[in-house]
């Protein structure tokens, strides 16, 4: 007669034994020689360093004459990203094309993009990218508000005008 639990949750699992635990997938190739170490694979784009992905960012936004580029190091400052990118655009259009360029880019690359808010009509448009956080903006709200004072204390790493 078996008992059920008081609590009324789920039985405890047996501990595992090598009868029970699965087997680790292998990856089928060529067998390696003793003594050589294993194979190793490049991280997952997702692992990338955030500084490699701001300086992608730059890129990307470069390649749409992005105006007033700077590349900020936050990471000191705060959990919330490790670098801020902030750059203008010359229309809404171009303030669209920098956005979609960046998210298109880095999905290519394989990286997550958390969220977009804000639209070229609003003239300022922020991507989140896990760590590496986009502005871009018009240059009359770019010059309100003044983000690059806000983080004065930031290192600038890149800075393109």
């Amino acid at each position: 007669m078996e008992i059920e639990p008081q609590d009324g949750g789920a039985r405890p699992e047996p501990p595992a034994t090598p009868e029970t635990v699965p087997a680790a997938r292998t990856v089928a190739g060529p067998p390696r020689r003793p003594g050589l170490p294993a194979r190793t694979t490049p991280p997952p784009a997702s692992e990338r360093p955030p500084l490699e992905v701001a300086r992608r960012v730059v890129e990307l936004v470069e390649d749409k004459k992005a105006a007033d580029i700077v590349l900020l190091e936050i990471a000191p400052f705060t959990t919330v990203a490790d670098y801020l990118v902030v750059c203008s655009g010359g229309s809404e259009r171009q303030l669209g094309a920098i956005a979609d360029a960046v998210v298109e880019g880095l999905k290519h690359d394989g990286l997550p993009i958390v969220g977009r808010e804000g639209e070229p009509a609003s003239h300022w448009v922020l991507i989140d990218a896990g760590a590496v956080i986009v502005h871009v903006f018009a240059p009359p709200e770019r010059e309100y508000y003044a983000l690059e004072k806000l983080w004065a204390d930031a290192r600038t790493v890149i800075s393109v005008q």
